[in-house]
């Protein structure tokens, strides 16, 4: 089972004064990279609120935000009567015959004239947030679980694409050692000098030594399993997986430099491109 950094979760609680949204995104990241937006009447709950987020998340790029929308019958207005005085002043010493009533539409959209003022933020209140906070990311790591399934899918796709492509070698494996020979035989007519059989075998045998694959390809397919039971795993470990691939990469690079062979370089061509899809994937497991 593996869960994707990538999601979203949303919660609603309605208060007769208000009605307040959380909304919760997440991308991949290596570490957690939070990013918080809420009304500043909340602030002094930011710290919390980035504790409750960091211990249900463990990492992502992730951006929360709180919106509030208050009741307009519940609002608390105030008239900043010096304010507005202020503003029409200054507009009549620029423009002296208008008059105050003109002013007064004009003066009454601008900052500050009227303020709005909330009562004390209640333990009744945080906790009912609290709760909405957590439904968010309940359904933000859902979402998470869900998007895993997908990678999942397509990661053990690509991981059985690769061990398929091995099995494809062998043929090319026998081929090409009996390629050599025949090419080193040809070579040593041409040149035409008597040569020790049993020296020239042993050459033989240790050049051929170095081109062999054997532990390459048990290497590779251990790697491979070992990846997919991981995948199969109760725990999600993007880190790990992310291990697992560049190893499967260096055997896959050691076959390509051992190959020796046209046809072979095809296939290792075919798994590196398979293992990239892999590697883009594994960013975004958790």
């Amino acid at each position: 089972m593996i869960t994707s950094m990538t999601g979203f979760g949303k919660a609603v609680l309605e208060l007769p004064e208000k009605k307040i949204t959380i909304e919760i995104r997440s991308l991949n990241s290596k570490t957690l990279d939070l990013n918080t937006r809420f009304p500043s009447f909340y602030r002094e709950k930011e710290l919390e609120i980035r504790n409750i987020i960091s211990e249900k998340i463990q990492r992502g790029k992730v951006d929360f935000s709180m919106m509030v929308e208050l009741n307009p019958a519940a609002r608390n207005q105030k008239v900043n009567a010096d304010l507005i005085k202020s503003y029409i002043q200054e507009f009549k010493n620029i423009t002296p015959t208008v008059t105050d009533g003109e002013l007064l539409p004009v003066v009454m959209r601008l900052p500050d004239v009227i303020s709005y003022t909330q009562d004390d933020l209640g333990e009744d209140e945080w906790n009912q947030i609290r709760a909405t906070i957590i439904t968010a990311i309940d359904a933000l790591n859902e979402f998470r679980l869900d998007e895993g399934k997908v990678l999942e899918k397509y990661i053990t796709s690509n991981l059985t694409n690769i061990l398929d492509l091995l099995t494809q070698v062998v043929p090319f494996e026998i081929e090409r050692i009996t390629t050599i020979k025949e090419r080193f035989a040809k070579r040593l007519e041409e040149v035409k000098v008597e040569i020790d059989q049993n020296r020239f075998e042993q050459e033989l045998i240790f050049y051929l030594e170095k081109l062999d694959i054997t532990e390459e390809k048990v290497r590779l397919k251990n790697h491979c399993e070992y990846f997919l039971k991981e995948l199969e795993g109760n725990e999600s470990n993007g880190k790990k997986l992310g291990f697992i691939s560049q190893e499967i990469g260096r055997e896959i690079n050691t076959l390509g430099s051992k190959s020796n062979h046209s046809e072979m370089q095809k296939i290792v061509v075919q798994m590196k491109d398979e293992l990239e899809k892999i590697k883009e994937q594994t960013l975004n497991i958790l």
